[in-house]
């Protein structure tokens, strides 16, 4: 392994750990507050609004920041951020502090994200950010598929300050390696910091390219839509389905599973690069999957709209950075403003469904079929931007 290699792999490894503690805290967020503080459904997706807005416009920044101040600085920051609220949460619990707290968590996990997609891929030809792009989603999906999985358990066996206490460990451990890593990198051969000359695209391609940023941008924030409201409303979906934390941490995490074996497949064949086809078909299925999840009364029905779900979300991520960070030279910028159209997704599909239950208290359904409704347009959208586009 050369030294550009270790100096990934020490990246991955930073990725990874982060995906795990931010997942042990934020998707049991919501069954913290049910279960403290009494939220329902609709509390919880106004919550979950709140803490999308507050990603949206910190990744934007962040992004930004990390171009000017470098990654390693940006990461740093989050990862301070970070460790100190889950230590105020974990000793004031009030639904105040607590609110506090978690908007300081999603705002300094912002400052993570885009610079990690941007160390992981500088440096690297064209042809390269494929692979990197790849070992980069499979990464994170992995350990946020487990963290998923056992954070039920977890917190069923040393209660709600696990979600507190493990993700402040691990962010106490992220900052130090990545204080480590950054000595590493000053130390590399300068070959392996600076990126070989881009060839320049032609116009069809770089034209081509363009429409399909474009295009994944309006549908990775639909994927969003639904992954959030998803997140906010499982503690619901949960007591439907007659599961405990613990329980619905195994039963509910298997679209977190099949999103990742969806990342691995798409990393290994790349004949979905710049196929409108597989982007529309995912289209489908996540509506079509979100709304059986939420609404659908057999927990077999539920598991097997997991898998399409996981599958079309995977597909639409891969997508948004991939083509967002292909050939691009600002990848710290571009990659904040692959997170902020995560977050305006974050935030625009709770707004939709608390809105939506708010509006008819009486009929469960009606956020689900709200925020469906939005996907559809979101869809329309996609499809209006490809007849629209420039000729090839």
């Amino acid at each position: 392994m050369n030294s550009g290699s270790r100096f990934r792999a020490g990246c991955y490894t930073i990725e990874g750990i982060n995906s795990f503690a931010t997942v042990v805290y934020g998707n049991y967020l919501y069954f913290y507050f049910r279960d403290t503080f009494g939220f329902t459904d609709r509390w919880n997706l106004l919550l979950a609004a709140l803490l999308g807005l507050v990603y949206m416009v910190g990744a934007w920044q962040a992004g930004r920041f990390a171009q000017r101040r470098g990654c390693f600085t940006a990461m740093k920051l989050g990862f301070a951020v970070m460790a100190a609220s889950l230590a105020v949460g974990l000793l004031w619990r009030t639904l105040t502090s607590e609110i506090l707290v978690a908007c300081a968590m999603f705002g300094g996990t912002c400052f993570v994200w885009p610079s990690v997609e941007a160390l992981v891929s500088e440096g690297d030809a064209p042809e390269h950010v494929p692979h990197a792009v790849g070992i980069y989603n499979i990464t994170w999906a992995i350990c946020n598929a487990v963290a998923f999985f056992v954070g039920g358990s977890l917190i069923k066996k040393f209660g709600y300050g696990a979600m507190f206490s493990v993700p402040l460990v691990l962010m106490i451990l992220q900052f130090a390696m990545t204080c480590w890593l950054q000595s590493y990198h000053a130390r590399l051969p300068a070959p392996a910091k600076s990126r070989p000359a881009p060839v320049k695209p032609s116009a069809t391609v770089a034209a081509r390219a363009q429409s399909f940023q474009r295009m994944a941008w309006v549908a990775n924030p639909c994927a969003y839509v639904a992954i959030n409201t998803l997140i906010a409303v499982l503690p619901g979906v949960a007591i439907r389905l007659h599961l405990s934390t613990m329980l619905a941490g195994f039963a509910l995490s298997i679209w977190c599973f099949a999103r990742f074996i969806a990342f691995v497949a798409l990393w290994r064949w790349t004949g979905w690069h710049y196929r409108f086809r597989w982007l529309l078909t995912a289209f489908v299925l996540l509506i079509l999957s979100f709304a059986t999840i939420l609404m659908a009364s057999s927990l077999w029905a539920v598991v097997l709209a997991q898998v399409a779900f996981g599958g079309a979300i995977g597909l639409l991520y891969y997508s948004s950075l991939f083509y967002s960070l292909d050939a691009s030279e600002t990848k710290g910028e571009q990659g904040g403003l692959h997170e902020a159209a995560i977050g305006a997704g974050n935030f625009l599909g709770p707004v939709i469904g608390a809105s939506a239950l708010w509006l008819a208290p009486a009929n469960a359904g009606m956020g689900a079929w709200a925020v469906s409704g939005v996907l559809l347009l979101g869809m329309g959208g996609m499809v209006l931007l490809r007849q629209t586009r420039r000729p090839e």
